[in-house]
């Protein structure tokens, strides 16, 4: 097993790793809006907080070698499922390969962000 660490998405929030590789898998924490340089919560709109997201998932893939296509699975978490359809168009602008895909509203997330995604990925 080997840990992802990169400067260029936010550290960790809690006990936990960016991301870990197991065989030709790559398994990363959940990404929320957060700035990789202050750590605070970058964006007010599902818009521009799902953009920050995805950016900080693409820096994570950089880092194992990987990109959007290479991601087999997500699991996107909103904060109010009325955000479903604008999380969805931007979304759909970074995962162009459509993974598979689970999307559930939960009660609350870290630092009162609005999203938050997971992603299994594999390596290329």
């Amino acid at each position: 097993m080997k840990t992802i660490s990169t400067n260029k998405a936010p550290a960790a929030i809690g006990p936990y790793s960016q991301g870990k590789i197991v065989g030709n898998l790559v398994f990363f924490s959940g990404q929320i809006a957060l700035d990789p340089a202050s750590g605070e919560v970058k964006g007010t709109t599902i818009e521009e907080q799902t953009a920050c997201i995805c950016e900080n998932i693409g820096a994570l893939l950089a880092e194992a070698g990987c990109t959007y296509d290479n991601v087999v699975k997500t699991t996107c978490f909103l904060a109010e499922m009325s955000d479903f359809a604008a999380f969805n168009e931007v979304y759909a602008n970074y995962f162009t390969s459509k993974p598979a895909r689970s999307c559930v509203a939960v009660k609350a997330l870290p630092k009162n962000v609005l999203a938050e995604i997971e992603v299994i990925a594999e390596l290329i």
